[in-house]
């Protein structure tokens, strides 16, 4: 199958918009042919003036070839304008279709997909992709027509009147193009690439760290800490000096070549007059001065056509790379769950080359397991929590509950029905998740909980943050709940966010509640209020709590204990503190850490 070309592919998107991409190139090459007008009748003015010289009486045309090229130079911006307006109109749709189908994708992909980009870089593509496409549409095209336009009736102009001194002027315009091609070829490609990649790695940490900031102000770090983010500015800033000095030859010698078309023409003129100066050389001499600054102009065009063309390339593949990126199979079975229980039958998972792999256990034939064979059951309302050092494959369990990816080997049930099998907003109403890192959009309080439930009324948004403990911000807030978060200097603390999410979940009621260390970064006060919330929203559900304060997870029914992507050890608190494994040493640290503390405070 023939593969489509990029500017193919974009004017896919224009719909009834693509005669307009068209009609701005053909109102941009009449541009450029009409912009060469003056220069002919420039031509003419000093041709008549010579003639008439010592007696410029004579010269009686010169004013109205003046006007006459003033007419045209205004005729051509007016035309120019016209085929920038069609080529905006046709660019302006095809950019926001472009970023339309991708958020549509985006959103039919799997949580674990869009997490495996960050939302960083994925927000640099969508936002990226549609700038390019709009500024090669917008600018460049219509720039490009021009430019096929321009060198043809310069070519005509340059040879019309003195071949010689027209390919005279033509030997810079060679110069520079080999130099052109030189900077503009496939290595320049590449070098494309890799500067969107690194823009495309450091707007992902930043992002990462500006929102690790209250972990840093939790324990007193700096920004030493985030060494990924550090390392991204670090190897952008190694990039871009490298790649500045390996163009800083060429670039001076393609200035130097497109401006040195005087030098030509002046040592032409001085051979070609070796007979005499004769008033046609004169003329002709003066006239190809005047006009071949418009080959640079044209050269230099064409170079930033080729530089964008790269660009929107790039552009493109970033965007095949997140269309290619699959949703998750739905079945047609469409089975509905019998009740709110939970089973893991050998479930085996392994993150792809491409994905966040936060764990480094071996699994079978040597690959990164993320989970190895875990089997489990969790009844109908009973409270389960999953504990283990960092990296055991807690989050990876939880996430799975919630279809963020399937499962490599096994199978997850619901209610006794597999996962794959439920369709997906069913599974959606039935899980509701509380993670450690909140997030809220820039939207007032009513908005953001709302999005849980969008028919929710205003009441039982009341309600649900009343629940969840979130009365003393609310009366804290200039516009109570229709306050915007975000606006105007309004922000809430990591604990407060952390309570308005827990709304949410309030509001939406599933019967299946995950809770990833909800309490992780809140303060004294605000620890206490969110466990109240916490226990609000826990009565009557399923609960599948991640903890590392193993005081808030003793009542559970059942605890499991993960390293390196299996279950250790399985029971009760009293079960795991009989068997003296791995949980009770777990026990003994976290409590000899906790006297410390309260040591510490109590000698402070």
């Amino acid at each position: 199958m023939k593969k489509r070309s990029n500017l193919s592919r974009l004017l896919g998107y224009a719909g009834k918009h693509k005669i307009l991409t068209y009609l701005s190139w053909i109102l941009s090459m009449v541009s450029a042919l009409l912009a060469l007008a003056p220069f002919w009748y420039i031509w003419r003015i000093i041709h008549d003036v010579l003639e008439a010289a010592p007696d410029f009486s004579q010269a009686e045309n010169i004013t109205r070839y003046g006007w006459s090229a003033v007419l045209f130079a205004i005729l051509s911006v007016v035309v120019y304008i016209a085929a920038l307006m069609c080529s905006h109109l046709s660019a302006f749709r095809i950019a926001s279709n472009i970023r339309k189908e991708l958020m549509r994708h985006i959103m039919e992909l799997p949580l674990g997909t869009t997490e495996k980009y960050g939302s960083g870089k994925l927000r640099r593509i969508v936002n990226t992709s549609g700038s390019a496409a709009e500024n090669y549409l917008a600018h460049r095209l219509p720039d490009k027509a021009g430019a096929i336009a321009t060198p043809i009736g310069l070519l005509f102009l340059l040879l019309a009147f003195d071949w010689r001194l027209g390919l005279l002027s033509l030997v810079p315009v060679v110069l520079g193009f080999l130099i052109m091609m030189k900077m503009t070829g496939k290595s320049m490609e590449q070098k494309m690439e890799e500067y969107q990649n690194a823009l495309a790695d450091m707007s992902n940490e930043a992002v990462e760290y500006v929102r690790g900031v209250p972990v840093v102000k939790t324990f007193g770090q700096t920004i030493f800490s985030f060494k990924r983010f550090k390392a991204s500015i670090d190897n952008y800033e190694k990039w871009v000096i490298e790649y500045t000095k390996a163009l800083r030859s060429p670039m001076m010698f393609y200035t130097t070549a497109v401006n040195g078309a005087f030098a030509f023409l002046i040592a032409g003129g001085i051979i070609f007059s070796r007979g005499g100066v004769t008033d046609e050389l004169l003329l002709n001499l003066i006239f190809y001065i005047v006009i071949t600054p418009v080959i640079g102009t044209t050269l230099t065009k064409i170079m930033f056509m080729s530089e964008d063309a790269m660009i929107v390339n790039d552009a493109l593949s970033r965007i095949d790379e997140v269309m290619n990126e699959k949703p998750l199979p739905e079945s047609t079975e469409k089975s509905v769950p019998s009740d709110n229980s939970i089973v893991f039958e050998h479930v085996s998972y392994s993150y792809g080359e491409n994905e966040t792999d936060k764990n480094s256990s071996p699994g079978r034939g040597g690959r990164k397991n993320a989970l190895n064979d875990v089997s489990l059951s969790i009844a109908p309302g009973q409270k389960a929590a999953l504990v283990g050092p960092s990296g055991g494959g807690k989050t990876t369990l939880a996430k799975m509950i919630a279809r963020f990816f399937d499962p490599r080997e096994g199978r997850i049930l619901i209610g006794n029905t597999d996962i794959r099998n439920i369709p997906k907003e069913t599974l959606m109403d039935k899980v509701s998740f509380v993670f450690q890192e909140s997030r809220l959009i820039k939207a007032s309080v009513l908005e953001n909980v709302r999005m849980a439930k969008p028919q929710a009324t205003r009441d039982e948004v009341v309600r649900a943050l009343k629940a969840a403990q979130c009365t003393d911000i609310i009366e804290k807030l200039p516009d109570g709940i229709d306050t915007v978060i975000g606006a105007k200097g309004v922000y809430l603390s990591g604990g407060e966010q952390q309570r308005i999410t827990i709304a949410r979940a309030v509001l939406k009621n599933a019967p299946i509640l995950i809770l990833d260390e909800a309490t992780a970064f809140a303060d004294p006060d605000n620890e206490a209020r969110v466990g109240k919330a916490l226990a609000e929203l826990s009565r009557g559900k399923t609960v599948i709590m991640i903890a590392h304060r193993l005081s808030s997870i003793t009542d559970a029914d059942c605890i499991y204990v993960l390293r390196d992507g299996g279950i250790e050890e399985s029971g009760n608190y009293n079960d795991l503190i009989r068997k003296n494994g791995i949980f009770t040493r777990m026990w003994k640290n976290y409590s000899e850490a906790a006297e410390w503390k309260i040591e510490k405070e109590v000698r402070a």
